[in-house]
């Protein structure tokens, strides 16, 4: 899905713009106040550039319908035009490693979290932007630095630009005629209440599938939670541990409680699916499943009736949930690197970045502190909970640094594939732990 932006389409631009001035003037309605004080970094933009953009397709329609508008204004102001194209999430990921490897393709891509630290060496670096916006932003959050800079360094690789994160989302009716008045914030709290679902036909259900977003975040979760992580500090693989194992025999017995049919296939848009039909009561998932509900007539009563709550801690201190971030990155081979970088801080100024923020309800939460006072996080207490997801202090590869070898653990799905085979029945816990250590060392060794 392309979108080619020239001053001539700039009147064009219609849905996107009427997004921006959803609810009223957009602009006038800003409550962000970035430190003007703060000087910009200078970027001439080079004779005759044009830029093309590649990012992830919206989950949220309003997503892809602000940036669409958003990339219309910085063509009216700097005449450069945009060519913007949006790609499934599955394809994100081999659509810029071709562009990496090639050395030809997209000036920019807005990628996921760990893209950067795959292929730096690939990279125009972004401190200047990076550091410009954080100064004027009143600073980086812990998942917008983690993300940005190469491991060990003050490098900015990437410019997260956002990050979706994954709750509870659960049924207050099933879950109160079960006798919870919420989901327990402990592991075996929460088994029994989806035994308790189960058992009246209102079951859970949890991606087991290749799913970028929900299989991932739901598997990390079963290993954070219990103490376990794919890698130590040092950056050495940990899979094989006790801690491991105790999560295998958990999915073990919970397993048997979700969606008749299972979830072993299941993408990312299918616990929306199956929430929304009435056949899942509790799933994990961005706020896009509520954000389509309440603006559906047809499914506005199961919003009404739904909640979010963090997923149980279990042994973790905090929500150990790493948040699906865009992360944008400029490529060496473009060949004009200043218009990109340019392109990317103009996005995340207020005036573009809060009605892109507000529009989506806040499905692509703020990676900078300021933007906790956009009005998006007060309009609906049931998405204030996204407000600090790029806070969370876990990341994909925790314990250890993000590198090109833990995200390619993620993107090879080693832990969803190591939980997913003993959902299955095709292995048991402890030949699924010594599978997945043994691909994580051939990863690592690699990396």
């Amino acid at each position: 899905m392309a979108n080619i932006i020239t001053r001539r389409s700039i009147l064009g631009a219609g849905v996107g713009m009427a997004a921006l001035a959803a609810g009223g003037d957009a602009l006038a309605q800003l409550q962000v106040r970035g430190d003007a004080s703060v000087a910009a970094p200078r970027l001439p933009i080079e004779n005759g550039a044009t830029l093309r953009i590649l990012r992830p397709v919206r989950f949220v329609a309003p997503d892809e319908e602000v940036f669409r508008a958003n990339a219309a204004r910085f063509t009216q102001q700097t005449g450069v035009q945009v060519r913007v194209d949006f790609v499934g999430w599955e394809d994100i990921n081999q659509q810029t490693a071709v562009t990496a490897n090639t050395g030809a393709g997209p000036d920019c891509i807005i990628g996921f979290g760990d893209s950067p630290h795959i292929y730096a060496d690939k990279l125009v670096e972004v401190s200047d932007i990076a550091e410009y916006l954080g100064k004027k932003f009143g600073g980086w959050m812990f998942g917008g630095e983690k993300l940005g800079k190469r491991h060990g360094t003050n490098n900015w690789i990437g410019l997260p630009m956002g990050g979706t994160s994954g709750p509870l989302i659960w049924r207050k009716s099933a879950v109160n005629e079960v006798g919870f008045q919420a989901p327990p914030n402990d592991l075996p709290g929460v088994l029994e209440l989806c035994r308790r679902l189960r058992r009246i036909n209102k079951p859970a259900g949890f991606a087991l599938g290749n799913a970028m977003g929900d299989g991932n975040g739901f598997a990390n979760w079963l290993m954070w939670s219990h103490g376990a992580s794919i890698t130590d500090e040092s950056g050495a693989v940990s899979v094989n541990s006790p801690q491991t194992l105790a999560a295998l025999n958990y999915l073990r017995e919970l397993y048997p409680t979700f969606v008749d049919g299972g979830t072993i296939a299941w993408g990312d848009i299918s616990n929306n699916q199956a929430y929304a039909a009435n056949t899942c009561w509790l799933t994990q998932n961005g706020v896009s499943l509520y954000f389509a509900l309440k603006n559906d007539p047809a499914t506005r009563a199961i919003a009404d009736d739904s909640e979010h709550s963090v997923m149980p801690l279990g042994q973790a201190n905090s929500w150990p949930n790493a948040p699906l971030t865009l992360n944008a990155m400029v490529f060496r081979h473009s060949r004009f690197p200043n218009a990109a970088k340019a392109f990317l801080t103009f996005m995340m100024e207020v005036e573009q970045y809060e009605p892109w923020l507000n529009a989506n309800l806040g499905y692509w939460a703020h990676p900078l502190n300021a933007y906790r006072a956009a009005p998006v996080w007060t309009s609906d207490p049931k998405v204030t909970i996204f407000r600090d997801a790029m806070n969370n202090q876990f990341w994909n590869g925790y314990k250890g640094p993000i590198s090109e070898a833990s995200g390619q653990a993620n993107a090879e799905y080693v832990l969803v594939q190591m939980f997913a085979s003993v959902a299955s029945g095709q292995a048991t816990p402890e030949a699924a732990m010594r599978e997945a250590d043994r691909r994580s060392r051939r990863i690592f060794r690699r990396g």
